[in-house]
């Protein structure tokens, strides 16, 4: 469930009605994840599919209708219209990397290319985890947690369109993959995502 909360700060909509109905909803590309979403959350709502014009892949959306849920939100420190005014949930040690995990397949990606330094025939490879959110006090807490937690360095800068990024190095980068993917078998995780940054390290440990 902590992973379930992840992807909902990172990806998540909550929606109070003009009646007074209380709704959350995920809105997702890979219809696989969010099978497993609505499976953790003990759900049996359909999930629909929704076209867009401004992306030739289309998305996968599953909304539920739950004030208790809603309520349980609220107190774990998000709400509606979240995105500039987020900080991190409260989320207990022992659950937190469950909680990353869903949050990088939501709002988290991987650096990981080769290189050419001009005075170097050999390549560089770089290696770089990155968390973004619109609210630099979100990834400011998330700094301070992994710091307090297995002592990691990041770095916070302002990307673009109203985007602030806070980022690892290869170092931290593979503490962060032992971590969130520390005995997977049964886990959710977008594979994608996975299987890039698992390359990622084995290019790291390799160099």
């Amino acid at each position: 469930m902590a992973y379930v909360l992840g992807f909902f700060t990172a990806d998540g909509n909550m929606i109070r009605s003009k009646r007074g109905a209380y709704f959350i909803s995920f809105e997702i590309t890979d219809r696989e994840l969010l099978e497993q979403i609505r499976s953790a959350l003990d759900s049996n709502h359909k999930i629909t599919v929704r076209k867009r014009r401004d992306h030739w892949k289309a998305a996968y959306r599953l909304q539920i209708g739950s004030k208790d849920i809603f309520k349980d939100l609220i107190l774990l420190g998000l709400s509606p219209n979240k995105s500039k005014i987020i900080r991190l949930p409260k989320v207990p040690d022992n659950y937190f990397f469950h909680f990353l995990r869903g949050y990088f397949d939501g709002d988290g990606n991987i650096v990981a290319r080769y290189f050419t330094r001009s005075n170097r025939k050999r390549k560089l490879f770089v290696f770089r985890t990155r968390f973004t959110s619109g609210n630099e006090l979100f990834l400011e807490d998330l700094k301070s947690k992994l710091k307090e937690l297995v002592n990691l360095r990041g770095s916070i800068f302002w990307q673009d369109k109203n985007v602030w990024v806070l980022s690892y190095g290869a170092v931290d980068s593979k503490i962060l993959f032992s971590k969130m993917y520390d005995r997977i078998a049964g886990l959710i995780f977008l594979e994608r995502k996975y299987k890039t940054y698992l390359r990622a390290v084995e290019i790291q440990t390799a160099v």
